[in-house]
């Protein structure tokens, strides 16, 4: 059994690396829409998309794995920054408020599909123009939806969060564990049973 990440992303390598799977990186070259109203749709379309156009490379038994994250602000979708201008905007758009950071997960194994969306609750602090122009200008902003990161410097900017940490880096590991799962796909082998139980001794 291979893993397949359908993304060139590092951090959802690293991650995936975290739970012990080393993945084979295949980026899909599928087109995002970005049209959909409904932002929980358009991960999820996405996420498919991307996973479908990898998986026509791949071998049955291969598991691919694929997601796209976006960060929405008053019902206002926020991808990746077009320039460090529009990351400049985004960034003082989240400033001293809360939105919300949405990732859709595709998982395909043996010709089923299992997919699924997490929503994790963010609050920034407030920014001045000076922080918010001293981190653009780091060039961290550019390739991460809401133009920050939360494993890296974007960590200072963050006062809480509600919910699922990694789903804020781009992959919502115990979502996609259950994905797994509902698709008979083990991560670790099952030790050998010897005679051990829970109960106290008397």
């Amino acid at each position: 059994m291979k893993f397949i990440l359908a993304s060139g992303s590092p951090r959802r390598m690293e991650l995936l690396r975290q739970i012990g799977i080393e993945p084979q990186i295949m980026v899909s070259d599928y087109v995002e829409d970005n049209c959909k109203v409904d932002p929980a749709g358009l991960v999820i379309a996405n996420a498919v998309g991307k996973g479908l156009r990898v998986l026509l490379n791949c071998n049955r038994e291969d598991v691919v794995i694929a997601a796209d994250t976006v960060v929405l602000l008053d019902n206002m979708v926020l991808g990746k920054p077009k320039d460090p201008l529009d990351a400049f905007n985004m960034l003082k758009n989240l400033s001293g408020r809360t939105h919300k950071v949405l990732t859709g997960v595709a998982v395909f194994y043996r010709g089923k599909k299992k997919v699924a969306v997490e929503r994790t609750i963010v609050e920034f602090r407030t920014l001045t123009d000076r922080e918010i122009q001293a981190y653009v200008a780091t060039g961290e902003p550019a390739d991460k939806a809401g133009a920050y990161g939360i494993q890296g410097r974007g960590a200072v900017f963050i006062n809480s969060i509600a919910g699922c940490y990694s789903n804020v880096v781009g992959l919502p590991l115990a979502r996609l564990y259950t994905l797994f799962a509902e698709l008979d796909v083990t991560l670790y082998d099952e030790p050998p049973h010897q005679g051990i139980t829970t109960g106290r001794s008397t």
